[in-house]
Parts: structure tokens; C-alpha cells; sequence
């Protein structure tokens, strides 16, 4: 836990009870600040009463006498329309902050690292801590990733904090200061929340504002928006490091056919590494190279700790094979973009998809159809993307996820074409059947150890 000292004797609220709303308000109670906490599920405030937290509804209790709000950040504040607690607490000049924005006010004189982009985020953080970590830095991951913020260990000074940064949690911070900040891509997404494209894009570029005075910039340059950006930054004197996994660049780290370029140097096959497939895994690898070289550790240390990577939980994660059947766990794929990454990378798929749809559905992913054997459609997307594979991919409606596990097994057996895949890589938000994508890849996990074992 990291203590908060500085509001020993404050009057703090916390607005939203998930991980890091009951990791802020435990820290906060330890720290000796006055504390009023909800949120408007009931469950979470019955958890959170039973866990000691105070509870006190805002729009009763006076949220505007409190010296600081601490915001969940997957509750509007702004768009599309904001929370009336948050309407309320502006009004009276209350500070509206998130729990990383306590976590760099605790820890000012720290080094801290962050990590942004519309996907690749969290494959990045833990390759990046992992790597750090194997070249001898005291190392501690976290933020929209894992652990919540107020929830790491407090350490050492030589120590590095290896933050995964949403757009929500970049739109409730002013304090951060980075030594790199990495941002992989922009492809829309969260559109609602934050008012459009621009808005979003807007968001993300706001973690350049905290580099620290020669701090860099690693941006990946394979989408408009982030090469528009990074062009920007340079123009205003920050230091950029570009990456690209589509050419080869001079300067900067790429990787477009699986080699890493460092400069323009062969560095290492990424091709060899099995933890890290395919070409948007190439990009997350270059973009930690370029930062870990950043922060003065050698090539050699990099590539050896790629060596060694274990994955990513969710992020096709290889759960078991069977029967000659690889059954791969990508939940974490939660649009269309992301469940790109893993298509691209098998021939034979028969594909678990559907719940929560996100803007524009699965109909950019029709070049990769062919790679579709056949398709098993869950959740609340599933009529919607019925429409989009009719006369396309040969599918069926199975509603479950315990359904389409028995009807992909049953298939792919059936059929029994060498390098098959059963692939949960969903498209979708998790929330109409699940807690979250953490959930519905546990249960798909345990789904197929049940019959794997």
C-alpha cells in the first residue's frame, strides 16, 4: 500500500468502490484522512460498508465540503454525459482527481515509466516491468493494469513504477512526471466518453505533458494520429523515439518483417520469441526496447528478458492443446482491433465471439474471414454480428460461453484440420454475462481444463 500523508487531516471522497476507488479509500483511512466513499451499485457499497469503508450517499451527504475527489475513471465525468455527483463537485471548485494522480503526488521524487495506446497497453507494461526487472531495477506494475495504483509496494529510490495508462485515468491527472511515456497506437475507441476521435486523441496525447525535462517520447508511427503526433512533438523539442512494424526506420526502432531494427541495426528475430506472435506483438517488443534502452539497459539484457517473457494472462494465452487443437484464451480482446492482432496470426480458426459490441462491430475484420473455419457467436452482439458473417463465415448462435466451448470442441474435432485453433478473442465488452474480460477468461480457462485434464 502507499501511504498519503499529505492528507492526513483532509476531508477526501471517493467516488466509485471498484479496485482502485477501495484501494484509494483503504490507503486514504491508513493515511489519516477523513473519509466519505459510494458508489452506485449497491453491491459495492455493501462490500465496501462490510470492509469497514465509510459510506455516504453524495448527493446527501455534501460532497463539496471535501477538500478532494478521488474519481473512478470508468465513471463519466465529462462525456457523453457527465455523473451529477461530478456536475456538483466542479461547480464548487472541488478537485477531481484518480488514484494514479495520489500515487505521483505520494511518490514525486520516484522514476516512473507509462504506457498508453488503444491496445498492446498491458502486454507492454508487463514486458517492459519484466525486462527492467531482469537488469536488476527494483520494479512494480500497475495502474489500469493489475494492481491499482495506491495498492504497489512503496520502492526503493533506484526503483522503477511501470504504469498502464488509460485515456479515463490520463483525463484525472496533473501531477505525473515521466521519465518515458510510450504510446502504441490510437484506433477509435471509448468515442462516447470522451466526445469523439478528438477527444480521445486528446486524451492520450496528455501524457506527453508529464515527460520529465529530457524525457522521451516512444510513439509507434503505424497509424495517423500517432505519427501526426509525434511529428508534433518533435517539432516542440522532445526527444522521439518512433516505432513501426510496417517499414524499416533509420531512426527509431522497427520491426517490419520480425526483425528488430535498431537504427536501422539487426538487433534480434523477434520471430523466435513464442510469447510475442505476430506483428502487433513485434510493435509492443520494439516500443519496450526503445524504452528500456531509454532508461540505460543494454541490448543484450533486453533480448535475453524477451527470452524469457512468460506472456500475458488473456492476451492469447495458451490454455491447453488438445486432440491437435491449440485452445487459445484472448478475452482481453475487447473490439475489433484487438481481435485483429490474434487472427492474423493462425490460418485455421474456429473463433468464440460476441458480448458487449463496441463502435462499428466486426465488419473492418471481413479481409481476415477467410481464416475463419467457423464461428460460435455469445452474448448480446450475437444477432448483430450474425448479420455482419451471413453468406460469409458458417456460424452458430450459442449464447454462452459454456455452449460455445462444447460446439467449438465438438467441430474442430470433428473436422480435425492440422493447425486448428479454438480462439476466444471476443470483439466485445464483457459486462452482459461477465465482471469483467479477467472473468470470462477464467472461465474459459476453466472450461477447457475441464475436459483437457
Amino acid at each position: 500500500m502507499i501511504p498519503v500523508p499529505f492528507l492526513k487531516g483532509k476531508r477526501v471522497a471517493v467516488m466509485g468502490l471498484g479496485k482502485s476507488g477501495t484501494a484509494t479509500a483503504r490507503a486514504l483511512l491508513a493515511s489519516g484522512a477523513g473519509v466519505m466513499a459510494w458508489d452506485d451499485d449497491e453491491g459495492a457499497r455493501r462490500q465496501g460498508a462490510e470492509s469497514a469503508l465509510p459510506i455516504g450517499d453524495p448527493m446527501v451527504k455534501d460532497f463539496t465540503k471535501a477538500d478532494l475527489v478521488v474519481w473512478s475513471p470508468g465513471i463519466p465525468h465529462t462525456h457523453p454525459k457527465p455523473h451529477p455527483v461530478a456536475e456538483k463537485v466542479r461547480a464548487a471548485g472541488v478537485p477531481l482527481v484518480c488514484d494514479v494522480e495520489l500515487l505521483a503526488r505520494a511518490l514525486a521524487d520516484h522514476r516512473f515509466l507509462g504506457v498508453t495506446g488503444t491496445n498492446g497497453k498491458s502486454t507492454t507494461t508487463t514486458l517492459l516491468a519484466h525486462v527492467l526487472e531482469r537488469s536488476g531495477a527494483p520494479v512494480a506494475a500497475g495502474g489500469n493494469l493489475g494492481t491499482a495504483a495506491l495498492d504497489l509496494p512503496v520502492l526503493p529510490g533506484d526503483g522503477r513504477y511501470v504504469l498502464e495508462l488509460s485515456s479515463y485515468q490520463l483525463e484525472l491527472v496533473d501531477s505525473l512526471k515521466l521519465s518515458v511515456g510510450i504510446l502504441l497506437n490510437i484506433t477509435p475507441d471509448h468515442l462516447g466518453r470522451h466526445g469523439g476521435m478528438a477527444g480521445y486523441v486528446a486524451a492520450k496525447r496528455r501524457m506527453f505533458d508529464f515527460l520529465t525535462p529530457g524525457g522521451v517520447a516512444v510513439v509507434g508511427v503505424d497509424d495517423g494520429a500517432c505519427k501526426s503526433m509525434a511529428a508534433e512533438l518533435a517539432r516542440l523539442g522532445v526527444r522521439v523515439v518512433p516505432v513501426s512494424v510496417r517499414e524499416a526506420l533509420a531512426d527509431g526502432v522497427s520491426a517490419p518483417d520480425g526483425i528488430l531494427l535498431d537504427n536501422g541495426k539487426p538487433v534480434c528475430d523477434l520471430k523466435s520469441f513464442p510469447r510475442l506472435p505476430g506483428a502487433h506483438n513485434w510493435q509492443n517488443a520494439c516500443a519496450v526496447y526503445a524504452a528500456a534502452r531509454a532508461d540505460g539497459i543494454a541490448a543484450k539484457t533486453i533480448v535475453a528478458a524477451f527470452e524469457s517473457y512468460p506472456g500475458l494472462a488473456h492476451r492469447q494465452e495458451l490454455v491447453a492443446e488438445v486432440d491437435g487443437i491449440a485452445w487459445i484464451n484472448d478475452s482481453k480482446a475487447t473490439n475489433a482491433d484487438a481481435a485483429e492482432k490474434a487472427l492474423v496470426c493462425y490460418d485455421h480458426v474456429y473463433w468464440i465471439i460476441g458480448g458487449q459490441a463496441k463502435e462499428g462491430g466486426i465488419a473492418s475484420l471481413e479481409q481476415h474471414f477467410g481464416r475463419i473455419e467457423h464461428a460460435f457467436l455469445i452474448g448480446e452482439a450475437a444477432e448483430s454480428f450474425a448479420a455482419t458473417l451471413e453468406g460469409k463465415v458458417r456460424f452458430t448462435r450459442c449464447g454462452t460461453l459454456a455452449k460455445a466451448v462444447a460446439a467449438a470442441r465438438n467441430l474442430a474435432v470433428s473436422d480435425a484440420i492440422p493447425g486448428a485453433v479454438v480462439l476466444l478473442s471476443p470483439a466485445c465488452a464483457s459486462w452482459d454475462q461477465f465482471k469483467s474480460f479477467e472473468h470470462r477468461g477464467d472461465s474459459f480457462r476453466e472450461l477447457v481444463m475441464e475436459f483437457a485434464s
